[in-house]
């Protein structure tokens, strides 16, 4: 069996493994997003609910109900602020899951590569192996039609 053919399990081996960091790189890219979306969604809902406390502050408000408002900002805030570490977990966890599947694809291409380069030269050997029977059967010829 041919090298090259050899190898083709190899390359098997290694599109299998660049596809599952694939796989991987992707649920963390959807995690990731999800992340991002739900401090997207705090944040608007922040800005809601200070806009909604501005348009009520029209008349008098009671010191309680002011500090009732003034805590759930708080919350909040503490809870985006949560949220933001997870999104930042998230992003290194992408960025780790990026570099393995960069890698899995670097090890797959250079494996293609090394395998075309084995069939060249199994293609040279054989091309030489030919001509040099070639060049036996003529000589052959030649001495017979002396």
């Amino acid at each position: 069996m041919l090298r090259s053919q050899r190898l083709a399990v190899v390359l098997t081996l290694e599109e299998r493994k660049e596809k599952a960091a694939l796989k991987k790189m992707a649920e963390a890219q959807k995690h990731h997003e999800a992340q991002r979306q739900q401090i997207e969604n705090l944040e608007r809902y922040q800005k809601e609910y200070r806009d909604q406390i501005r348009s009520s502050q029209q008349g008098v408000v009671s010191v309680a109900r002011l500090q009732g408002w003034q805590a759930f900002i708080a919350q909040l805030d503490q809870v985006i602020g949560q949220q933001q570490k997870l999104l930042a977990q998230a992003e290194d966890r992408l960025r780790v899951c990026r570099e393995e599947w960069q890698k899995a694809w670097e090890r797959r291409r250079g494996m293609e590569k090394y395998i075309e380069t084995c069939r060249r030269q199994e293609q040279r050997e054989q091309d030489l192996r030919d001509q040099k029977l070639m060049d036996e059967a003529a000589g052959r010829n030649f001495a017979r039609r002396r």
